[in-house]
């Protein structure tokens, strides 16, 4: 079987070692992005992600520089654990994924029971469809993240962490998986990567009669001088568990939740929520006596499913209330008198401004809300609670004028000392599904490591070194400085799964996030080190640090001196890392981690410089999900359309920062424009334009300007607006060019220079008609970058192109006025000299006033006073570039309007047209001339 166009240019590309970077007297640019979890197969969207720094390495090669552009294979972790676990033990779904979605054929599968064939299989598939795509990556450099050189790296790292303090064993609440019995990152699950752990206070609510406990999970302890009742959900069954000698009532999902926070947890009995409704409690706090009721909105997954009343300050409570005065006959179906809610009235417990007394209240009545199922309740709540947080004053008790922050703090302690509250960790939102399929929970882990990202010297440091990055898009840079102020210490190790064992405690596994933070650092030296074997952390000193004696290390590693010092100079060389990019989901984790670890392990010299996040990929208007198979696979994408229309697509249908949307309509738009690109590169090599007229110059600078908008783009990796300038911004020149002059031989005058722009988002295309059709020996990543001086701009022309399409409008909308036939002649006059001084003044920016005085000083211009007056008001409104010349636009414009007569002829009834250089001395009829304005001219269509 032939090889295609795309895999024999692949092939020549590596063969020549395009793409193979090593250190040289150029100036060298170093841009790494995410490494894949080869799991399962690569999508678009993934595509998209390695597609940037490869557009981006391309053009900076072009530039002259020097680029590294490396890749590798993160196979740390559990989650390919548990997917060998779901194949061994037969799970349909996940075996349907893997089958149906993503093509693994029957004998592969057999052996995916196996961790290590599932990795090996797709990190094979990965790298295939990489190349396909032809990604500028030096392959030399690759490695996974189980290869023991690099866990000796990863040994490295933590000792040296450990040795500055900031690796601790302690407890930590942390997202946990009860089936792999690990503690789970965002990587790990398949729902819930955004839910973060949360502290919630647990009030106890004693029954006035006998020994149970209600158990109220708050984020609001000061709200208790507040309560009127407790709400329970009638038809949920709670359970009863013991904990330190008493017995709580709380929901199942909290009972699962608190057995996984504390020794000595058990459940001993159940009880009906309807049992409990009609029960009295006591407030601990107030020590009253308030009433247990009924109420659908009590979710038992949130909290302990147990709710208490503040309906002064609880939107969700003041509706549950006025519901029940509404239907007494909710009540009635529990025995309970209706009675009961009569004098249960709203006690004030903060004041806050913008509110009144009872603010709950104030929400439902703003918000339109008339029932405890109303979705816009979280939207009400949530108001309340900010504006209580941060502007509220208690107005109860000791704590009368007392800041709510300060108050709660305060009042939680209290209860908790006085055994009436206790703490219990849950999840933001739920569900949070490990990649096992196994619900997870929030677990106290006890003798676990932790980075201590909470550390205060440490975060000053992350500061100090997010300060100095570019960040790109700017906007995320606060997202950054967030996340730097609340993180706190992290789980940095596990018990089971693939990785890096501590290298003082070799139970515990490094996991995936905390093992991929400075690798960036390992790529500059992976190729020297292939076949190495472990390494001593000596030797990471000395290459990273240029601490030890290299005689000494290199004894101890069995190195010799000399591949030390390489392989120190190539670090020297490529470090600091330029460019990092990476999902705008990892904000929050990797990305962050990236910044602490180089401020803990580097010198400020190597210190990365900057930052670009990714949006999301969509399809169809959907988030793509491999797990859920919503996904275009790059390899099907790639047989259907091949590789440069999907670079294509993906470059320019949304920036990098921006979510795009895969959509085959217009998919299959780019293809066709792909092809009419080649045909006219095909048609028009070779050719070019003899004595230029000014349409031919006005192409020619509008092509410059197109160089320099692309390359200004790339620079800030806005390769969307560089591309649909590049691309479909030449492709629209070229159609008005034809449009004005009937062919398209000027495509032959910029065709070497195109294919270079374009060569970093096509390569393929651009590189076989460099070569094939143009006869070039050289591949276009060799040639140097297009310079838009070679393309003298005459900014003068783009205006005069702009009143000729303005010009066309006109007369369309006077032939529709008049009825005018074919086969007139148009007149089009062009404004007095006086016009066009007046418009030059105008551009200088001088004053209406000073304006007047000067045109004035002719006798014929002070005899129509007014008329100049109105021209000039007229003038001041037009806003031209400020880099056009007056004068040269007046010439411009005439040579311009004459050079493109044609298209007026094509576009109108015109049978001829004749340009007239001044109004005022044409002939015609006046109020035509009259009409005429520097940037539109007027218009007579003579017939007959």
């Amino acid at each position: 079987m032939s090889e295609s166009r795309e895999e024999r240019l692949m092939r020549e590309w590596e063969e020549a070692g395009l793409f193979e970077a090593d250190p040289d007297d150029r100036e060298p640019v170093y841009i790494t992005v995410a490494y894949p979890y080869p799991s399962g197969s690569m999508h678009v969207g993934h595509a998209r992600t390695y597609l940037v720094p490869d557009i981006y390495a391309r053009f900076k090669r072009m530039q002259g520089y020097n680029v590294l552009f490396p890749m590798a294979f993160h196979v740390t972790g559990t989650p390919v654990v548990g997917i060998a676990e779901r194949i061994r033990e037969g799970d349909e779904d996940t075996i349907r994924l893997y089958r149906d979605v993503y093509g693994v054929p029957e004998e592969e599968l057999e052996r995916f029971t196996d961790p290590e064939a599932i990795v090996e299989y797709f990190a094979r598939e990965y790298e295939e469809n990489m190349r396909r795509m032809g990604y500028a990556i030096d392959w030399r450099r690759k490695f996974t993240t189980v290869d023991p050189e690099y866990r000796s790296f990863i040994r490295w790292q933590y000792l040296r962490l450990r040795e500055e303090g900031l690796v601790t064993r302690g407890e930590h609440p942390v997202r946990y998986c009860p089936r792999c019995e690990n503690p789970v990152g965002d990587h790990d699950l398949l729902e819930g990567e955004d839910a973060t752990i949360e502290e919630l206070t647990l009030v106890k609510f004693p029954l006035v009669d006998g020994d149970l406990i209600l158990v109220a999970a708050t984020f609001r302890p000061e709200t208790l001088y507040g309560v009127t009742n407790v709400w329970v959900r009638p038809d949920v069954e709670y359970a009863v568990v013991e904990v330190d000698g008493e017995r709580w009532v709380v929901s199942e999902e909290a009972y699962r939740n608190l057995r996984h926070q504390r020794d000595g947890v058990e459940k001993v009995d159940t009880i009906s929520g309807e049992e409990l409704v009609g029960e009295r409690v006591r407030n601990p706090v107030t020590g009253e006596e308030v009433p247990v009721l009924p109420a659908e909105f009590v979710d038992p997954k949130f909290g302990t499913g147990v709710v208490y009343s503040v309906p002064a300050h609880a939107p969700a409570d003041a509706a549950a209330l006025e519901d029940l005065r509404e239907d007494p006959s909710v009540l009635e179906e529990f025995g309970v008198d209706p009675s009961v809610v009569e004098g249960l009235e709203p006690v004030q417990v903060i004041e806050v401004e913008g509110y009144g007394r009872f603010p709950a209240y104030d929400a439902l009545e703003e918000h339109g809300i008339e029932s405890q199922t109303d979705p816009e309740l979280e939207k009400a709540t949530q108001e309340v609670y900010r504006a209580e947080l941060h502007k509220g004053v208690m107005v109860v008790d000791e704590f009368e004028g007392v800041p709510v922050r300060e108050a709660r703090e305060e009042i939680k302690s209290r209860l908790i000392e006085s055994g009436d509250a206790d703490v219990m960790y849950d999840f933001s939102e739920k569900p949070v599904i490990c990649r096992c399929g196994t619900e997870c929970v929030v677990k106290i882990l006890k003798d676990q490591w932790f980075l201590r990202y909470s550390d205060p010297g440490w975060k000053e440091r992350a500061r100090e070194l997010l300060e100095r990055m570019e960040i790109v898009p700017e906007e995320v840079r606060s997202n950054f400085e967030d996340t730097i102020e609340w993180l706190e210490d992290w789980a940095c190790a596990r018990r089971v799964g693939l990785g890096t064992p501590l290298p003082w405690d070799e139970e515990w596994i490094v996991e995936p996030l905390s093992d991929s933070t400075i690798y960036m650092a390992f790529y500059t030296i992976a190729h020297r080190l292939k076949g190495k074997g472990e390494l001593p952390p000596e030797v990471f000193d000395y290459v990273f640090l240029g601490e030890g004696d290299p005689e000494e290390v290199a004894e101890e590693s069995g190195l010799n001196v000399e591949e030390l010092e390489e392989m120190r100079r190539e670090f020297e060389y490529w470090y600091p890392l330029d460019w990092r990019l990476s999902a705008k989901d990892l904000v929050t984790n990797h990305l962050t981690f990236f910044i602490f670890h180089h401020a803990a392990l580097f010198p400020e010299d190597k210190w990365p410089k900057g930052i670009v996040v990714f949006g999301m990929g969509l399809l169809e208007g959907e988030k793509m999900s491999s797990s859920k198979g919503n996904v275009v696979l790059l390899s099907e994408a790639l047989e259907e359309y091949g590789p440069d229309v999907v670079r294509l697509f993906l470059a320019t249908s949304a920036e990098p920062w921006q979510d795009f949307d895969w959509r085959d309509e217009y998919v299959r738009g780019v293809k066709r424009r792909l092809e009419r690109f080649e045909a006219l590169v095909r048609d028009h090599a070779g050719e070019s334009v003899e004595g230029k007229d000014a349409v031919d110059r006005w192409f020619l600078s509008e092509f410059g300007r197109v160089i320099e908008e692309a390359t200004e783009a790339l620079e800030r990796f806005q390769v969307r607006r560089a591309y649909n300038e590049a691309f479909y911004g030449v492709l629209k020149l070229v159609r008005d060019y034809e449009r004005m002059k009937g062919h398209a031989r000027i495509v032959g005058e910029i065709v070497e220079d195109w294919l270079r722009l374009l060569h970093p988002v096509i390569p393929f295309t651009t590189d076989y008609l460099w070569r094939e059709v143009l006869g070039n020996d050289s591949f276009l990543l060799e040639e140097g970058w297009p310079d838009p001086e070679e393309y003298p701009r005459e900014p003068e022309l783009s205006v005069a192109r702009e009143v000729l399409e303005e010009l066309v409008e006109d007369v369309r909308d006077v032939e529709r006025v008049i009825g005018a036939e074919s086969g007139y002649t148009l007149h089009v006059y062009l404004a007095p000299g006086w016009q066009w001084e007046a418009l030059r003044m105008v551009q200088e920016g001088r004053e209406f006033g000073e304006i007047m005085s000067e045109l004035m000083r002719d006798e014929r211009l002070r005899e129509r006073g007014d008329e100049v007056a109105r021209v000039v008001r007229d003038l001041m409104k037009e806003d031209l570039p400020e880099d056009v010349d007056v004068e040269r636009l007046r010439e411009a414009l005439k040579e311009f309007l004459e050079a493109g007569a044609r298209l007026l002829e094509r576009s109108t009834g015109a049978a001829e047209v004749v340009v007239h250089g001044d109004a005022e001395e044409a002939p015609g009829p006046e109020d035509r001339r009259a009409a005429a304005r520097p940037l539109r001219p007027g218009i007579w269509l003579e017939e007959g």
